[in-house]
């Protein structure tokens, strides 16, 4: 006569029938594998129905191509320091505020390339379903990897092979913007022209853009691009209240050939915030090695007073310093959007709000001027002439 067998009656482990405990371990991992798969599940992102209802979106230059008034620059904060969940947080949070435009470059980490490559994990595992809701953008033209090919600059070869190494540590088939990141005058401009036009002719990026081109190279690029039918659709320049070059005559020119502004920087790293008010925090970004191109002697006395003047006029306007000074950045309508970096969701929230009061009356205007003087932070000044760096 055959025994029943039933888990959990042998007071013998011995004397369990043969296979029993194999049996049961392979249906435990099944059932906590289970359990996992359904775990993640419910994290699954979903992106918030109603992330269309506050952002405002701009036309850029003459094109038809939209890009919402704040945009998410991965300069830092998605590298190998910051840990992933941070960095999701981020992205989720910008994405169900109506930021649709993630703004990368070949180099951005720590270490280079790490920011694009977390930013494709975040994409596979996250964005893939909304990559026509996204415009997703990137930039050659610093040193990126070893020998003489991989140093930087203009040159087809290099700026061809960095798209497609962006390409591949992102996932995508095609980035939405693709940048010359700097100017180079070791490199024919006719030859930068050509390597751009070149990546649209072969679908690997659907508009062209520039940044930290001097407004005379500007001029140069856009006609060279004509050449080839692909208009220079935008620039890409650092812009804030206390660097202010670009109101000299690149706004202008931008106008001129039809192509739109997007400004990196526009919380001068940090300095445009109320962090620095009342002294130099301990975990600020300027005391970090490599953490960025703000300095220490960017902080003197007179930059940090004419801060808390401008602090004081946005508290008179019911906003935050960061909020105040993004919406001067965007007043009137000549820059099409401004790059916010972010460390955490909640500032991603606060920049966001700035949207709400984009308004200035003329003598808050003047007042602004008396305090947004140029401050010696022209980080990129060499980058933004005709010179070699």
């Amino acid at each position: 006569m055959t025994s029943i067998v039933r888990p959990g009656v042998w007071g013998d482990a011995s004397r369990a029938p043969i296979g029993y405990h194999t049996q049961f371990s392979v249906a435990r991992i099944a059932m906590r594998l289970f359990s996992l798969y359904k775990g993640i599940q419910a994290m699954a992102y979903e992106a918030a129905s109603e992330r269309y209802s506050d952002m405002q979106y701009r036309v850029c230059g003459k094109s038809g191509l939209k890009l919402p008034a704040l945009s998410l620059g991965l300069w830092h904060n998605f590298g190998d320091t910051t840990p992933f969940s941070t960095q999701r947080d981020i992205l989720r949070t910008a994405f169900d505020l109506g930021i649709t435009h993630f703004d990368l470059a070949n180099n951005y980490g720590p270490p280079y390339g790490s920011a694009e490559t977390n930013f494709g994990r975040h994409f596979k595992d996250d964005f893939k379903p909304y990559r026509d809701e996204l415009l997703i953008s990137s930039k050659a033209g610093w040193d990126m990897w070893p020998g003489p090919y991989g140093q930087g600059g203009g040159s087809r070869k290099y700026v061809l092979a960095s798209l497609d190494q962006s390409l591949q540590r992102m996932g995508l088939d095609y980035v939405d913007i693709f940048y010359s990141h700097r100017f180079d005058a070791d490199t024919p401009l006719e030859e930068t022209a050509g390597a751009l036009a070149t990546a649209v002719q072969q679908g690997k990026a659907l508009y062209i853009g520039i940044s930290s081109y001097s407004p005379a190279k500007t001029r140069e690029m856009a006609k060279l691009l004509g050449e080839y039918k692909v208009p220079l659709l935008i620039h890409q320049p650092a812009y804030n209240m206390l660097n202010r070059w670009v109101e000299h005559e690149l706004l202008d020119t931008l106008e001129g050939i039809g192509a739109g502004s997007i400004a990196f920087t526009p919380l001068a790293q940090g300095l445009l915030t109320g962090k620095y008010l009342n002294g130099v925090p301990d975990d600020a970004r300027v005391n970090k090695a490599g953490g960025g191109s703000l300095k220490q002697e960017h902080l003197s006395a007179q930059n940090i007073e004419h801060v808390r003047k401008l602090n004081d006029i946005a508290q008179r306007r019911g906003q935050s310093l960061a909020q105040m000074a993004l919406a001067w950045t965007l007043r009137g309508g000549r820059v099409t959007s401004a790059l916010i970096g972010a460390s955490k969701p909640e500032q991603v929230r606060e920049n966001a709000g700035a949207l709400k009061n984009l308004a200035f009356s003329k003598e808050e205007l003047a007042e602004i001027d008396r305090y947004a003087t140029e401050g010696g932070i022209n980080l990129w000044e060499k980058p933004s002439t005709d010179q070699k760096v």
